[in-house]
């Protein structure tokens, strides 16, 4: 039995459409994720530049996120805001 892949879009495309239609298919795709089949089988994920942008945005916000929680009970310092 084969293992079949999820798919984590809402819009499917085989590549051999989207090499013929690269410019249209962009267009058309706006902000949403479109999942590029190969054999049935998604082999990437086409974003806009604004997707891909604001993905990157919290993949940085949770990597943030993560050095606060291994920070959290260290060493700290007083200050005053005067010194800031």
């Amino acid at each position: 039995m084969a293992l079949t892949s999820p798919i984590y879009a809402t819009s499917t495309i085989s590549i051999t459409e989207l090499r013929r239609n690269l410019g249209t298919i962009i267009e058309e795709a706006g902000d949403e994720a479109i999942a590029i089949l190969n054999h049935n089988r998604p082999t990437a994920y086409l974003v806009s530049a604004v997707a891909f942008e604001a993905l990157i945005d919290k993949l940085e916000d949770l990597e943030l996120a993560e050095l606060a929680r291994q920070r959290r009970g260290g060493k700290t310092v007083k200050v005053s805001l005067d010194e800031l």
